[in-house]
């Protein structure tokens, strides 16, 4: 009995030892591999893969620097257009009034000039028509000039808002531009971070 007991019991004994050094031995092959990568070669892929990456986010805030600036130039080659449109459309309702207030005289004088031709000459002389002629033509004129001063209003009008328009998006460009600038800092920031770990 003695005996059978110290057979099994070695037996179980051997049994254990068999199972405790194949996991030992298989814990070791896994582990080798991975813990001497994880020791080691994980963090440098890793860091080299974001140095990558940051390498490209740089590259990207550049061309988007590069975009914000001509936009930006763009955008005040537009704002001195729409002033000088508006300088011109300015010039031209005074040149119209101007105009207008001499075709006004024009009438005055060819009313005078009715008058006293229709005292000397009667109603139905050629010299009443004539003048009656001018007369019609100048308020012609000065139905033009007005519908001309009303046009250069509309352009005048057109003219601010796309100033207006132009200003905002100078505004929100050199935003952009603020906004690239501060990620190409951090990202230069991320990149010296991410080479001084590996």
């Amino acid at each position: 009995m003695d005996v059978d007991k110290i057979v099994r019991r070695s037996l179980t004994g051997f049994a254990l030892a068999g199972l405790l050094a194949v996991g030992g031995w298989a814990q070791s092959q896994g582990g080798s591999g991975t813990g001497s990568e994880s020791s080691k070669p994980t963090t440098p892929p890793a860091a080299s893969g974001d140095v990558k990456q940051d390498t490209k986010e740089i590259r990207q805030d550049r061309r988007d620097i590069r975009r914000d600036r001509r936009d930006i130039h763009k955008d005040k080659q537009d704002i001195r257009s729409d002033k000088r449109d508006i300088r011109s459309d300015r010039r031209d309702v005074r040149a119209d009034r101007r105009d207008i207030r001499s075709d006004k005289r024009d009438i005055k004088e060819d009313k005078a000039q009715l008058k006293s031709d229709v005292a000397k000459y009667g109603k139905n002389s050629d010299q009443a028509k004539a003048d009656r002629k001018d007369i019609r033509s100048d308020r012609k004129d000065i139905a033009k000039d007005a519908k001309d001063v009303r046009a250069d209003r509309r352009d005048i009008h057109e003219d601010r808002k796309d100033l207006k328009a132009d200003v905002k998006d100078l505004h929100k460009d050199r935003k952009d531009i603020k906004s690239d600038k501060r990620d190409l800092r951090h990202d230069k920031r991320k990149r010296r971070h991410d080479r001084a770990s590996q």
